[in-house]
């Protein structure tokens, strides 16, 4: 079987912050993503309260050139003044055709 080497790109964020970070994806090149409640405890402290409402992981599998413009928007329009964070994996994707 095929695989193709793209990259596996993972946003956790504040759950207001949703409708923002997918335009940054959609905008940087994303064809799809994966949204799942997240709960946790970082650099900012716990993060889950009722009124905000659960973290959010948003994953994205794309290719390189789609994970560094993500990760530099990201990096712009929150890192500053939000509790986000955003990593990457490499992953190897059976139909990766659909991904790039």
């Amino acid at each position: 079987m095929h695989t193709v080497d793209l990259k596996l790109v993972t946003v956790i964020t504040e759950r207001l912050l949703k409708d923002r970070v997918l335009d940054d994806l959609r905008k940087c090149g994303a064809k799809g993503f994966t949204i799942s409640n997240a709960t946790g405890e970082g650099s900012r402290g716990v993060r889950a309260s009722e009124w905000e409402g659960q973290n959010l992981r948003i994953e994205s599998v794309v290719s390189r050139a789609v994970a560094d413009k993500i990760v530099e928007a990201i990096a712009d329009d929150f890192f500053e003044n939000y509790a986000v964070i955003v990593f990457l994996h490499d992953v190897q994707v059976v139909r990766g055709d659909k991904y790039v």
